[in-house]
């Protein structure tokens, strides 16, 4: 019996059954309780199965596209979030991973993970997220899920041949053809009854006037031209607009680092405020103002990994210079505020990564751009208190960055 992405089966478990569709594998040839074990451990011994014993490689990409599966958020806002984000990633791209058209277990472990959220989305949200319901389509199409995962139905436009003659501009050519034709037989049946010398001028002064026709014909096909290649200069869709406004406010202008507080203190003039030196790799520790005092005593946050953002504009601070922001996670009236926490294993200089999302960070955010004020509002908690921008895992080496506080903003 299909059943609806994760509602009835759980998410290690979809993941795995997806897994096993994409290898051909029989799931009963797995250990017993495979499905609990972490899911990197999960995908290497499937890969191991699929070849037949030989230990296979287990790939950078395929690894943190399985978490980011396995994080997928359950909760609404979150979710949306998330597909918004995947829709992005597929702009550009026919699979997630892979060499032109062929989809890859990431592919397949991904499509296991979205499809409850996508098969309950109303014809106006799918209408919003077009390369993720065309990816969705061709995945499904290639990938055998036998009846895991139940067929989802999507609509496809029907091409209207009558727009392509009206952007071709056939049918009209074809009218003035026959027109035009329709105009010389005319002519030739009245000439036929005249004298000959009257026949000589009426065929001149026929060939004038068509002359003329056929130049206010083409004058106005030239000015029907220029008015529509003016109109689409000055109107752009609303895919392409949304897709210029996300390149605005996109996650990867950020450089946000794992660091190491070294070191912590009050700052001298100002008591809602601590300074801190953090470890981010680099050959002098970073010191940066932040505004945890109340929330967080000098002690306890020395020795403690933090995540920061490092290509703010440095600048003062009640007199004090600050080089980055730490990042920090916020309950809805602020009564809770906490710095994001890295997972174990994390090294200090480690850039935070997000699946499907790729760029160069800025060297220098621009404050006259406002970019991190557009970006922040992306940035939140899960329901499990995973830190995520648009529902997409912070992520390190080591797993993603997460928070005690779920539903949470992050700034």
């Amino acid at each position: 019996m299909a059943v609806n992405g994760s509602t009835s089966v759980s998410r290690k478990q979809l993941i795995l059954s997806a897994l096993c569709k994409y290898f051909s594998l029989d799931p009963k040839s797995l250990p017993e309780n495979i499905a609990g074990d972490e899911v990197t451990s999960l995908y290497s011994t499937v890969l191991k199965s699929a070849k037949n014993g030989a230990a296979g490689e287990l790939k950078h990409g395929v690894v943190n596209w399985i978490r980011y599966a396995e994080g997928f958020p359950t909760d609404s806002q979150a979710c949306s979030g998330a597909l918004k984000g995947l829709n992005e990633t597929l702009a550009d791209v026919s699979v997630l991973l892979g060499n032109g058209f062929t989809p890859s277990e990431a592919d397949a472990v991904v499509f296991a993970a979205v499809h409850s959220s996508v098969i309950g989305l109303s014809n106006s949200d799918r209408q919003k997220l077009p390369h993720l319901l065309r990816w969705v389509d061709y995945i499904q199409n290639k990938v055998d899920f036998g009846d895991i995962l139940e067929k989802i139905v999507i609509e496809k436009d029907k091409f209207d041949f009558r727009k392509l003659d009206e952007l071709l501009g056939t049918k009209s050519a074809g009218k003035v053809e026959i027109d035009s034709n329709a105009k010389k037989t005319v002519q030739s049946a009245k000439s036929a009854d005249k004298p000959e010398a009257d026949l000589n001028t009426k065929k001149s002064d026929a060939g004038v006037k068509a002359a003329g026709d056929e130049k206010i014909i083409s004058d106005k096909k030239a000015d029907k031209k220029a008015d529509k290649k003016a109109t689409e200069e000055k109107k752009k869709s609303p895919e392409t607009e949304a897709v210029e406004k996300d390149k605005e406010v996109s996650v990867s202008l950020l450089n946000i680092q794992v660091g190491l507080v070294r070191k912590a203190w009050k700052h001298p003039s100002a008591d809602s405020l601590l300074v801190e030196e953090i470890d981010v790799g680099e050959a002098k520790l970073r010191q940066l103002v932040s505004g945890l005092a109340k929330y967080i005593s000098p002690e306890e946050l020395t020795n403690r990994h933090v995540v920061l953002i490092t290509n703010v504009k440095p600048g003062k601070l009640r007199d004090v210079m600050s080089q980055g922001l730490v990042l920090c996670a916020s309950n809805e009236d602020h009564t809770l505020v906490e710095p994001l926490l890295p997972p174990q294993g994390a090294k200090p200089g480690e850039r935070v990564s997000f699946c499907g999302i790729d760029g160069k960070p800025e060297d220098v955010l621009n404050p006259k751009k406002k970019q991190l004020d557009k970006i922040t509002p992306h940035l939140f908690t899960d329901d499990k208190g995973v830190a995520t921008f648009k529902g997409i895992p912070f992520m390190t080496s080591a797993g993603p960055c997460t928070s005690s506080i779920p539903k949470a903003t992050i700034k």
